[in-house]
């Protein structure tokens, strides 16, 4: 059984002081997913990030912390909330996978080069087998140590380059679909 980890789906993202990104098609590459997994009865997690600096958008009470209306959870859907870039640290998540006996995530969401790769170095480090979904994540430009402004798409390309083979598998959308259908969950009619 493969669980859907969704990463800060949240308002926020969606605003323009989070900078120039990647992959304007990747709400709707992770709305299949949840889609897929829903119809499947799968586990889904959705993942919140609260912030702990007053004024952010994902700060208590502002409209940035909510989930994205597309992508809302349902009450039957676990919801995780962090302080931290990893889904795992001080959230119960790890606990609440090994009680259901899942030993596979697929991790969508945002941003590719922070809570999506911190998130699947943890769950690789785990021993959880850990897909990140290449087209169902995206990441914002931002500058390297050297000064020099890296474009999302390399940002990007760089965290998936980081976590292939080491601490996940990176897949596409669709070929995890393909793996959801063949884990043994079969979709309802």
């Amino acid at each position: 059984m493969i669980a859907l980890l969704i990463i800060d789906m949240q308002r926020g993202m969606r605003e323009l002081s989070a900078g120039s990104r990647n992959n304007p098609q990747a709400e709707l590459a992770i709305a299949t997913m949840l889609r897929a997994w829903r119809q499947a009865k799968a586990p889904i997690v959705h993942v919140r990030h609260v912030s702990r600096t007053p004024g952010s958008p994902f700060w208590p009470g502002q409209p940035g912390i909510e989930f994205q209306p597309d992508l809302q959870p349902l009450d039957s859907e676990h919801v995780v909330e962090k302080n931290v870039p990893d889904a795992f640290i001080h959230s119960g998540l790890e606990r609440w996978l090994h009680v259901r006996g899942i030993e596979s995530v697929a991790i969508v969401g945002v941003s590719t080069n922070n809570s999506v790769e911190a998130t699947a170095r943890t769950a690789g480090n785990l021993g959880f087998t850990t897909y990140v979904a290449s087209d169902a994540t995206f990441a914002f430009a931002k500058s390297d140590h050297n000064g020099v402004l890296r474009s999302a798409e390399d940002v990007h390309a760089m965290a998936l380059a980081n976590l292939n083979g080491e601490y996940a598998r990176v897949l596409t959308s669709v070929e995890l679909r393909e793996r959801l259908q063949r884990s043994g969950v079969s979709p309802t009619p």
